[in-house]
């Protein structure tokens, strides 16, 4: 069996989550947000049980051991391949594995997987209990409340039944629906109506399935109220990529109840020795930066970081140097404004 401290370690990281969003939650940006906090569960991108056990591409389980707990996000349907990918995931050192059931783009419809999985309880059943037999870490499903015409109130508590009947102790829910015609994927990420009530029912329904809402939530304020409320945990996507410091910078102490708040300018200073070891191994300073150009927001420089980061970055040579040249020229952060 995994070790019961890793699993413990996971467990509680989950009350606050870092959501797997595409093109975004790279390996960069994951050391980037563990410099912020010590505590939060981070998700790796989706990556393809084929890409890995058909296309070799082994080369997108890399991360650094500082991001831990840092779980792999699976997409895929069949459950031998996906099996197979669990392994190799767990085998690199992931804490968890877990399986996307929420994303609707064309792409992932085309391959059956994704939010058009909501379609196929048995299916995502079959997946979980093949991956659950193939490692020891814990194997979670991210999904959406349903999709299309499905009613939600129907269809979620069958699909919650399913996969734990396969052995999912932990489930993330997207509390909206995802249209699988109609609506791009950016505009499933803001249009269907969120239903929050609804996945507090469900955990009424499953006592003893961990429950992590995600959904439009960008404050821990929020994610507090939804802790005290019963839920197990709190994912949070696109403001904790946009804003890292307003979501991550204290949550620490604010989730955790340990810790320190830390500051855009501690994580920068701490980001300095990884940007030079990644540029002395043949990488650019543009695909790290990318990620931090959100630090400063609401700061005055703000502005001038980003314009300096994102034009300077790509050129020939670029390194520490830049960014410690953006970062002085943000403004000392107010002592009485950090302090309240």
């Amino acid at each position: 069996m995994a070790d019961k401290k890793i699993k413990s370690n996971v467990l509680n990281a989950s009350r606050l989550s870092v959501a797997p969003m595409m093109d975004w939650t790279d390996r960069h940006c994951r050391f980037l947000h563990r410099q912020l906090s010590r505590e939060v569960l981070l998700y790796t991108e989706m990556v393809t049980s084929a890409a890995l056990v058909r296309g070799g591409a082994e080369h997108l389980l890399e991360f650094s051991p500082e991001e831990q707990p840092v779980a792999l996000q699976l997409g895929g349907s069949d459950p031998a391949e996906l099996a197979e990918a669990a392994r190799m995931g767990e085998a690199r050192g992931y804490t968890e594995i877990n399986l996307n059931v929420g994303c609707p783009s064309d792409r992932v419809q085309s391959g059956c997987f994704g939010a058009v999985l909501m379609e196929r309880h048995a299916l995502v059943a079959g997946c979980v209990s093949a991956m659950r037999r193939a490692v020891d870490v814990d194997v979670t499903v991210k999904c959406r409340i349903g999709v299309d015409d499905q009613d939600p109130e129907e269809v979620l508590p069958e699909f919650l039944a399913r996969i734990v009947g396969a052995g999912c102790e932990r489930v993330a829910i997207h509390a909206r629906k995802a249209w699988l015609q109609g609506l791009s994927p950016k505009e499933n990420r803001d249009i269907p109506p969120l239903n929050y009530d609804l996945v507090h029912r469900m955990k009424g329904l499953f006592p003893n399935l961990h429950i992590s809402v995600n959904g439009g939530i960008t404050t821990l304020e929020q994610a507090e109220m939804f802790l005290d409320g019963g839920l197990d945990g709190v994912m949070i996507g696109r403001e904790a990529y946009h804003n890292p410091v307003a979501v991550l910078g204290a949550a620490d102490p604010v989730i955790f109840g340990r810790g320190t708040v830390r500051t855009a300018e501690e994580a920068v200073t701490a980001m300095l020795p990884y940007i030079d070891a990644h540029i002395e191994a043949g990488g650019r300073l543009g695909q790290i930066t990318r990620h931090m150009l959100g630090l400063f927001n609401g700061r005055p420089g703000a502005r001038a970081w980003r314009r300096m980061l994102s034009e300077g970055a790509h050129r020939p040579g670029a390194g520490r140097a830049l960014v410690e040249e953006a970062l002085s020229l943000i403004a000392p952060a107010d002592p009485v404004a950090r302090a309240g």
